[in-house]
């Protein structure tokens, strides 16, 4: 329908002796450009030179409706995706008895439907058996795969918030909606000593590639804590995972998690993360942040831009959390948390009461000019 178009300007062109109709596209879109302003961290961690500022619409899950109580202390880290016409969306319900991945439905991402835990609390002893949060999926054409983060440590209660070793686990669906079925003796991979993965190796997005599979993952160390993104390949999706000797990108970036945009107009890669920033001794999220390359398996950590944050979010004035991202239309659609309060909550209460927020980028997303 032509009121769906966007900038398209309409022009009929004689092909033989019928009449076609054509579109000339104005480039439109968004742009990456150089920021205004530039707040350096106080222990000097690398900061984003550019911004492609998103437009923020604000909150569309509050947490505290979901049933059985179960996101009553929090809803955040959000994995987003489209199947059948339907939206899908977990996140992590902060619940009585700790966070665990949790469902919610849509068919226009305004409005959620809360369906409650996709997945439940691994037995003692099992690697999920203090949380199994953050669930990663992926269709592969005949089924629906899941890689979800488990960890048997969290804080006390009431907050249960996860705690090292964060763990990538796997499970198998019957559909995008479930019911899912772990696959304990699945073991992607772990985190390893010694390496920039050595206490967080947890899920992040899954990609076709090169005749198999590559997921953009989390990695982390211990004292000191320093975070990246990295790639981990296989053939199997049942089967054990290669990761890669070094990280896309250097561990002072202070990223984790991810979610991948492939933009076909300029057949650029866009991996969307939140940034870790610190304030008064507090390491927080504060920002989300976009890489972009043509070549999936080269980052320039300097090709980065601030997309959402304190300047542009229009409730969440301190905490930015876990993007994912979904295109809908011309449109690309970031999901993310964030925090209400006034104040930054103090602690390891800033983990805690979010909400999940929507904004938008129009497409195609643009590089700045080489110079």
């Amino acid at each position: 329908m032509l009121s769906k178009l966007g900038r398209s300007i309409w022009k009929f062109a004689a092909v033989g002796m019928v009449m076609t109709m054509v579109a000339v596209v104005d480039a439109g879109g968004a742009t990456v450009k150089p920021a205004t302003s530039i707040a350096a961290y106080p222990d000097g961690r690398p900061v984003a030179r550019y911004r492609l500022d998103a437009e923020d619409e604000g909150p569309v899950l509050r947490h505290g409706s979901g049933p059985g109580g179960c996101d009553d202390l929090g809803a955040r880290d959000v994995w987003v995706w489209e199947s059948g016409g339907t939206y899908y969306m977990h996140y992590d319900g902060a619940g009585p008895r700790g966070w665990l991945a949790c469902l919610a439905t849509s068919t226009n991402l305004h409005t959620w439907t809360r369906r409650g835990p996709a997945l439940d609390l691994g037995a003692k002893g099992q690697d999920d058996s203090a949380s199994a949060s953050y669930g990663v999926t992926f269709f592969d054409g005949k089924a629906w795969h899941m890689f979800y983060l488990g960890t048997p440590h969290t804080t006390p209660a009431p907050d249960y918030i996860p705690a090292f070793p964060y763990l990538t686990l796997k499970a198998r669906g019957a559909s995008a909606a479930g019911p899912w079925t772990k696959q304990a003796g699945v073991v992607p991979f772990r985190p390893k000593p010694g390496t920039y993965y050595s206490v967080t190796a947890s899920p992040g997005h899954v990609l076709a590639h090169d005749g198999g599979y590559v997921m953009v993952f989390s990695a982390s160390t211990d004292q000191p804590i320093w975070r990246t993104l990295a790639l981990a390949r296989t053939r199997d999706l049942d089967g054990p995972w290669e990761i890669d000797a070094k990280p896309m990108l250097p561990a002072a970036e202070q990223i984790e998690n991810s979610s991948v945009y492939f933009d076909p107009e300029s057949r650029t890669w866009w991996v969307f993360t939140n940034h870790v920033g610190l304030r008064d001794g507090l390491e927080y999220t504060d920002a989300i942040w976009v890489y972009w390359t043509k070549d999936f398996e080269h980052w320039n950590p300097d090709h980065k831009a601030v997309v959402l944050d304190s300047k542009n979010c229009r409730w969440s004035k301190h905490i930015v959390g876990l993007p994912s991202v979904v295109r809908r239309g011309n449109r690309l659609a970031i999901f993310y948390d964030g925090n209400a309060e006034a104040t930054m909550p103090t602690g390891v209460k800033s983990h805690m009461n979010r909400d999940v927020g929507l904004a938008w980028l129009d497409l195609p997303l643009v590089t700045p000019p080489v110079h």
